[in-house]
């Protein structure tokens, strides 16, 4: 009787160990679930996750988007990052909601080159090059065969012909686009001579040349307004157009509440004035 009592005994905790286990296990399943529910956009999740760059975006969106979320409920989280590709990658695996750092024509050579699926939802500012003087203080005043400067990788010494072209300094062939090199000019009055550098080293070379080409990145820093420029990319131009910076999600996010509420304050006439108070023309609205 003993014996029994004591085997009877030892099966019950049995028992009720495995039902504590399989509870637990369940337990851990549903708060899982929940957790991948929010992740995905739910409407009862209140935290947006921002993949960004420090510079003018993590500030535009800490400075002037957040308050205006915080008003519609939500939080917003800049998690910032220096480099081009780490914020692409957290935005395809789900880590962060979107992305704030890069523009359109970078996006989709990244798509194609990594088959990820990120889509823009919102066009929201492009850094205009700027046409500085150096030895030379106006177009008028450029004498034949005055040396520019311009930047030697493909898409900024691109961005430089085409502003040089708007400036009506030379004339590119009708279809070189965004992807013209100097072997695209078809008409150059004035002769130019470009000098081909590093676009970082653009600004600090502007004291030997009579007019240099530089992206806003690097004006800024160095100490260059766009105020104090001979021309800059217009908000129409083909420039701003291929280069507008972009609010970025992973395909299939674009509908859901928390992205819709970001936009909507990405874009309002707050962030607007905020980007034209802030950054004098170095940063340009283009919604």
């Amino acid at each position: 009787m003993a014996i029994n009592f004591k085997k009877k005994k030892a099966a019950l905790v049995a028992t009720l160990a495995l039902g504590a286990v399989l509870a637990f296990g369940l337990a851990g399943c549903g708060a899982q679930g929940t957790s991948s529910d929010k992740s995905a956009g739910s409407s009862d999740d209140k935290t947006i996750t921002v993949a960004a760059t420090p510079s003018p975006h993590a500030e535009i969106l800490n400075n002037a988007v957040k308050p205006l979320l915080e008003k519609e409920g939500y939080t917003l989280e800049v998690k910032e990052f220096t480099d081009y590709v780490q914020p692409n990658t957290v935005t395809e695996e789900g880590e962060v909601d979107a992305n704030y750092f890069q523009h359109i024509t970078y996006l989709n050579n990244f798509n194609e080159e990594k088959g990820t699926h990120l889509v823009s939802v919102a066009d929201v500012h492009y850094e205009p090059f700027g046409l500085y003087p150096g030895k030379t203080k106006s177009l008028d005043a450029l004498a034949d065969g005055a040396t520019v400067a311009v930047p030697n990788d493909a898409t900024n010494e691109a961005r430089a012909l085409l502003l040089l072209q708007d400036a009506g300094l030379i004339t590119l062939k009708d279809d070189a686009g965004i992807n013209a090199t100097t072997n695209d000019i078809v008409s150059n009055p004035k002769n130019l001579q470009f000098k081909e550098v590093e676009a970082a080293t653009v600004p600090n070379i502007v004291a030997d040349v009579d007019i240099a080409c530089i992206n806003g990145n690097y004006a800024i820093p160095a100490g260059f307004k766009t105020t104090d420029a001979l021309a800059t990319e217009s908000a129409t131009s083909l420039a701003a157009e291929a280069y507008a910076n972009v609010l970025v999600v992973k395909d299939g996010n674009q509908d859901s509440d928390k992205i819709k509420a970001l936009v909507k304050a990405l874009t309002s006439d707050e962030v607007r004035t905020y980007i034209n108070d802030t950054y004098a023309g170095a940063v340009v609205p283009v919604f």
